[in-house]
């Protein structure tokens, strides 16, 4: 039996009255995450700190409204952030069958009524309305990631796009999609420090 890490202290300081909704979806993700193909062997001993704190931090960026999450998979960060702001409606975007299934159960089993869980590519959803921000997590380099959600976004909305190290570097990359899909105010924010083990990046920017 592979190693689970143990709950960080900060998990609790992050999801504050959720924190048990986080635990069940966590545990769930040990118990079946890498048989489901959701997860890999490896990532059971940073579950918590790389994957579902990685995804928490970003809450306090997200507005009440409806958030677009492109590429869900296994709810990362989807899901987590559906858990740490129920205040804010969720759109769940993922085109993979079995994702999709894992998705609807766990918002079942969650009683998490603020999450519609939409089975498309990001390029041919159709939303009833344009969203208020997009979020994604390892999904695509900047540039390419550009004219799969800025579409979906009202005027004015806003990208919070999960990122590695390499975050300036794909910024400079997309010049040019930054100009055709009219981004603007485009910066690279560091989370976590001094509170995670593991920062997160995320490039932050707004559509009009």
């Amino acid at each position: 039996m592979t190693d689970v890490e143990v709950e960080p202290s900060a998990a609790a300081e992050l999801f504050g009255d959720r924190v048990d909704l986080a635990r069940r979806f966590t545990q769930n993700l040990v118990d079946q995450g890498e048989e489901r193909g959701l997860i890999g062997p490896l990532e059971l001993p940073r579950l918590w700190s790389r994957h579902v704190l990685n995804c928490a931090i970003v809450a306090p960026l997200l507005r009440p409204g409806t958030v677009g999450d492109v590429g869900s998979g296994a709810g990362l960060p989807g899901l987590v952030l559906a858990i740490a702001r129920a205040d804010a409606e969720f759109v769940l975007i993922e085109p993979m069958e079995r994702r999709v299934a894992w998705l609807n159960e766990q918002v079942e089993e969650l009683g998490l009524d603020n999450v519609t869980v939409v089975r498309a590519r990001a390029e041919d959803v159709k939303l009833p309305r344009p969203l208020d921000q997009v979020t994604a997590r390892a999904v695509s380099a900047f540039r390419k990631l550009l004219p799969l959600t800025a579409p979906l976004l009202r005027d004015g909305g806003e990208l919070v796009l999960m990122k590695g190290a390499g975050a300036p570097a794909e910024v400079e990359a997309a010049t040019k999609e930054v100009r055709t899909f009219k981004v603007h105010d485009v910066e690279v924010l560091t989370l976590g420090e001094g509170v995670l083990t593991e920062v997160t990046r995320v490039i932050r920017a707004t559509v009009r």
